[in-house]
């Protein structure tokens, strides 16, 4: 049986690190190419009067696990302990496993978290909403916590914000985090440059960070570079990039290393 071939993880540290391991655990090579920094929000006074105003809203759904951790960091700071989420009344709307994880882990209520489907087809807006749409009616009031751009504007959830406001309800947004191009240094690019051309595999779960690469080496040649991506959407950006390969799976751990391992 040969070896799976050696997977460059893009997602921002530390948690491509630790996937780095995960991954090494089921047998597969991998290294950390973080192409998306995480920061703060440049002004957290909207989160911050979130944090103290949870219970306004009947739901709040968090985009990430970013969004859950600089949601908590400023709640915990406010609260002054990790356990006043037993506080909480209102619900949690995750996108995927790996949200709905990083809710439990910050001790939101289990009973009060929503997720799409374990088998669902993809982990987004659409299966989410499959989800919790008879939770909405006429006066729900729903915040989206996610994060921005490097300037501090926040983007997405057009989709979802939709749905609910065609149900009777609305919709408020606020920034847990901003999302920040790394500065390239000469051991990434140089990490970067072989990767495109050695047949790694390029695993994705950003269509920013797939931004962010070509912004790095905007004169390389994709073509013979591979990848796997977390959602068609995040496909769609690397082929529009030049990547000569683009294959499609759920996020979850287990279905990212199943895809590479059927590999020819």
């Amino acid at each position: 049986m040969s070896l799976p071939p050696r997977v460059i993880v893009t997602r921002p540290a530390p948690e491509a690190g630790r996937w780095v391991r995960l991954l090494a655990e089921q047998g597969v090579p991998a290294e950390a190419l973080p192409l998306i920094d995480i920061a703060p929000p440049l002004d957290d006074a909207a989160l911050r009067a979130a944090a103290q105003g949870v219970n306004q809203w009947q739901a709040l759904m968090f985009v990430s696990g970013n969004a859950v951790a600089g949601f908590f960091e400023c709640f915990r700071a406010l609260a002054g302990t990790g356990r006043a989420q037993t506080a909480i009344e209102t619900r949690a709307w995750a996108p995927g496993p790996g949200t709905a994880q990083s809710l439990r882990e910050a001790d939101w209520p289990a009973a009060l978290i929503d997720q799409p489907a374990a088998d669902a087809a993809q982990f987004d807006s659409e299966s989410l909403w499959a989800q919790v749409a008879l939770q909405v009616r006429p006066g729900t009031r729903v915040l989206v916590v996610r994060g921005a751009d490097a300037a501090g504007e926040g983007a997405g959830r057009d989709w979802l914000r939709r749905q609910i406001e065609a149900a009777g309800g609305s919709v408020d947004h606020v920034q847990a985090y901003r999302r920040v191009a790394p500065a390239p240094q000469a051991e990434a690019l140089a990490l970067a440059r072989a990767a495109l051309q050695d047949g790694s595999l390029w695993l994705l779960s950003s269509s920013e960070a797939v931004a962010n690469l070509r912004g790095w080496l905007p004169e390389a040649d994709f073509s013979r570079a591979r990848a796997l991506a977390s959602h068609p959407r995040i496909a769609e950006a690397a082929r529009a990039a030049g990547f000569g390969h683009v294959d499609g799976c759920r996020p979850p751990l287990e279905d990212v290393v199943r895809s590479i391992k059927s590999r020819p």
